[in-house]
């Protein structure tokens, strides 16, 4: 089967994109070359943001219910599409298939439902005092999406954004692209129209960097390292523009004075070791609470597990474990320059820990 992609998905249309760079793509399992798909410049996202600034005006006017309707297809194309989405998130992410098919390729088709049906019942502008809250799209989102959920972190942050009347231009990780595609193949499918949402594959530094300072993108969001999430705040800032951030810190789980510190820790405990999707994860997850924070008097006497034996990784705070390295991995492919260092930068590094989750999602 023949995985390469040759083009990139702009104002409605596959089109080549500006620099014949390809970018490869691995098989964790293997470290084996599966794929190429485009290495996007500064000038792609040029285009991609261009063609989403014309169509903002068109889709931000559509009626809420046409929206959903929009919504809706696309649900069904990708649904169309589930097995070989597992397939290939399994192929690129090394997820094994069984989870994959639960959770890789079915946990976005709910997400992406609950927005359909949000979409047709928008909330009505309220009085708030002597102030009418009114809710109204954004404009042109930029969205940088990590590797660990390759499906599920696109739609976190497309499906509110598409249902809210805004236009998206995204950048998928490089070390999991294949994904992406397969949504822009659906979304191309589901008939939205022409720029309302873009595709610009390539690196952080190059296609990373060009979406968060872009001057004509209203919003970015988000999910990844914390060292990235501060140079696209900087990059926002210059302009003053919305940031949406899910960055690093490993999952804190903070165990209050009045939280009963077994029950505590035996639940922090389940979601590192004994979730259904823990062969593919392995604690990397923003729901994995792989730190525990409590006072320090609290660790005189280690609570039981549920079999009564002592949880062997439990130490005092200042012990020799108990510093680690609170920055996660990030979305993509990070080289010394403008862009920060720190993230993913070989098939070999998606064992390093990583935020994942809902994501960041622009506001409805």
């Amino acid at each position: 089967m023949d995985l390469a992609r040759t083009d990139i998905y702009l104002d409605g249309h596959w089109v080549t994109a500006s620099s014949g760079q390809t970018l490869d793509v691995h098989n964790p399992a293997t470290e084996q070359v599966v794929a190429t798909v485009p290495a996007g410049t500064p000038a792609d996202v040029d285009r991609a943001v261009a063609a989403a600034r014309a169509a903002f005006d068109g889709w931000a006017a559509t009626a809420p219910a046409d929206r959903a309707a929009r919504l809706d297809r696309l649900h069904a194309a990708l649904t169309a599409r589930a097995d070989e989405i597992a397939r290939t998130v399994a192929l690129e992410l090394g997820t094994p298939l069984k989870v994959a098919t639960r959770v890789q390729a079915g946990l976005p088709l709910t997400v992406l439902r609950s927005y359909v049906d949000l979409a047709g019942h928008p909330p009505a502008p309220a009085t708030v005092g002597n102030s009418l809250v009114v809710r109204e799209p954004v404009g042109v989102v930029g969205a940088i999406t990590p590797w660990n959920y390759p499906l599920h972190q696109v739609m976190a942050k497309l499906a509110p954004a598409l249902a809210a009347g805004c236009t998206v231009v995204l950048k998928p990780s490089e070390l999991t692209p294949l994904t992406a595609y397969l949504l822009f193949d659906a979304i191309d499918e589901a008939g939205f129209p022409p720029g309302v949402v873009n595709l610009v594959p390539g690196t952080g530094p190059v296609v990373g960097e060009a979406i968060a300072a872009h001057p004509d993108v209203d919003m970015v969001s988000f999910t990844g390292s914390t060292a990235t999430g501060r140079r696209i705040a900087h990059l926002a800032a210059d302009r003053i523009a919305r940031v949406a951030l899910e960055l690093g810190g490993k999952s804190a789980n903070v165990i209050l004075d009045d939280a009963d510190l077994a029950t505590a820790v035996k639940s922090a405990s389940a979601t590192r070791s004994s979730t259904p999707v823990r062969p593919a994860r392995r604690g990397r997850g923003c729901w994995c609470t792989a730190t525990g924070t409590t006072r320090r008097s609290r660790w005189r006497r280690r609570p039981p597990t549920a079999t009564g034996s002592a949880i062997p990784s439990t130490r005092p705070p200042g012990s020799a474990r108990s510093s680690r390295r609170r920055s996660g991995t990030g979305s993509a492919t990070m080289s010394p320059g403008a862009w920060p260092t720190g993230a993913a930068s070989s098939p070999a590094d998606r064992t390093r820990p990583c935020p994942s989750g809902a994501g960041s999602s622009p506001p409805r």
